[in-house]
């Protein structure tokens, strides 16, 4: 019976063996990680080279710097549309008058077209009993090297709201 008393070295080199049969294991396990990790990265880069990869790069920069330059381009042409817009003559005001108090109804007429800036022309019917009298102003900045009646007045006043 004494050969199955165990020493002290006997359990040492049990333990030792336990350890490496558990070391073994686990190599394998990692091992089939490490496989499986490889095929996913084969794959993943399956016909691209470092050098591919780093002109893709390239090419991609260079389109992000021309999409840069065409947004660039883009907002300046938009503020420049803007203030083309701004100048433009659209804004139209009419104030209807009547400019005999006495008779007649509001047959007259003072129509101003100014952009925003109120730069553009007044034009002023006058209508009498016989015939109408039109009469054409410049206007810069609201104002007219002419005289502007308070209709004419009104009328740029209007047109200027209606651009604001």
């Amino acid at each position: 019976m004494d050969q199955f008393n165990l020493g002290p070295t006997d359990w040492v080199t049990a333990g030792l063996f336990v350890l490496i049969l558990m070391l073994l294991i686990r190599s394998f396990m990692l091992s089939s990680k490490l496989k499986r990790l490889r095929k996913s990265y084969t794959q993943f880069m399956q016909g691209t080279g470092v050098e591919e990869l780093e002109n893709v790069i390239i090419n991609i920069k260079q389109r992000l710097d021309a999409q840069e330059e065409g947004h660039s381009k883009l907002k300046q042409s938009v503020q420049s549309i803007g203030e083309t817009l701004k100048n433009k003559k659209g804004n139209i005001g009419i104030h209807r008058y009547n400019a005999f108090a006495e008779r007649g109804s509001d047959l007259s007429f003072s129509i101003a077209v100014v952009n925003d800036g109120e730069d553009g022309m007044v034009l002023s019917g006058i209508h009498g009993r016989e015939q109408t009298f039109v009469y054409a102003k410049p206007v810069k900045d609201g104002k007219s090297q002419y005289p502007l009646t308070p209709e004419e007045l009104e009328a740029i006043s209007l047109a200027s709201r209606q651009g604001s």
